[in-house]
């Protein structure tokens, strides 16, 4: 069993188009104990078109009124930055990743020998996406926001198809942002565990940690959260963001829970033993005579537990008693080699 769950900081879009500060979240989540840090890389011209009909403009959420394309033009991350961000995080000891949005951004990220690959909630349906992604061979994370289960089910047969089932982990995801408590069914952890036979993890967008915390108890081994620096003030991401020493609150709080599931076994720790004496065994409870009957008024079952298991005591009753017993003497396991 892994030590922890796998931690993966998102900085998405809160670098702000600032170079220095996706260098920071880089440096902040390997500090905080992230696993691994994660990019988003597209282009506006990748992600949509550059149209202001109504369709193109978003109607309420987070970022209610935003056209696609100015969204997505500013926050994206530049191309031109992520070599340098990858060898940052190479210098920082941390893994790092990203999540393609199209075919073009894998053929980018290849050429960085990007080691794992994220499929995002709204590409799911992506199937020819998931086919480029999958055909590499790599672990690849698919995250669930909105689908059902037909659809990532049929997304998980294209990966399947040209990958290996450990090399596919799918997340169980709430596609609105902020997330509420109300909005997660974190039963569908473990629905999803046991159709796909995978490992299973969330991404979350709540603002409270005890959504994660009962997401390890459910199953989930892979965590990713967004992230900001401590005092950080914007960014498109910043109300579900975590903010520095928060990551290492959440990595203790989902460390803490996966500790307490312990190994896929029945398992009783050595610790226990010592309580074993409250247990009852049992004990004569007036005089008995070699040879006096053992009856339901000379023996009883009582604590502490030095003799022999109440499971015995009917065996018994209306035996003939091979030793002489005070008041209090318990009745030995050696007992049952001579009746």
């Amino acid at each position: 069993m892994k030590k922890t769950p796998f931690l993966v900081a998102e900085i998405s879009a809160n670098h702000c188009g600032n170079l220095n500060l996706a260098k920071k979240l880089i440096k902040c989540a390997s500090l905080n104990g992230a696993d691994a840090v994660k990019l988003q890389t597209y282009t506006a011209e990748t992600m949509t078109i550059n149209s202001n009909k109504k369709k193109f403009i978003i109607k309420n959420g987070l970022w209610k009124n935003y056209k696609l394309w100015d969204l997505y033009n500013e926050a994206h991350t530049p191309l031109k930055w992520h070599k340098e961000l990858f060898r940052y995080a190479k210098q920082k000891k941390i893994k790092i990743f990203s999540t393609p949005f199209d075919e073009t951004a894998v053929d980018f990220l290849e050429k960085l020998n990007c080691p794992i690959y994220k499929v995002a909630s709204f590409e799911l349906t992506d199937l020819p996406l998931i086919k480029k992604i999958a055909s590499l061979k790599k672990p690849m994370i698919i995250s669930t926001g909105m689908a059902n289960l037909k659809e990532i089910e049929t997304s998980f047969n294209i990966a399947l198809k040209y990958n290996k089932r450990e090399n596919i982990t799918l997340l169980y995801c709430v596609s609105n942002y902020p997330s509420k408590i109300e909005d997660f069914n974190l039963y569908n952890i473990n629905i999803l565990k046991k159709k796909f036979n995978c490992k299973i993890g969330l991404s979350d967008h709540s603002k409270d940690n005890r959504v994660a915390a009962a997401a390890v108890i459910a199953g989930a081994e892979v965590f990713e959260k967004h992230i900001a620096l401590e005092n950080q003030k914007n960014g498109l991401d910043i109300k579900f963001s975590l903010k520095g020493k928060e990551i290492k609150s959440y990595r203790d709080e989902i460390n803490f829970n996966y500790k307490l599931l312990g190994e896929k076994k029945f398992k009783r720790y050595k610790s226990e033993n010592k309580s074993k004496i409250f247990r009852r065994s049992i004990y004569a409870v007036e005089d008995i005579k070699k040879g006096q009957k053992f009856t339901i008024n000379n023996i009883k079952r009582r604590r502490p537990n030095t003799g022999l298991e109440p499971k015995y005591y009917n065996y018994l009753l209306n035996k003939k008693s091979p030793n002489n017993y005070k008041l209090g003497d318990s009745i030995s396991k050696k007992i049952l080699k001579i009746l």
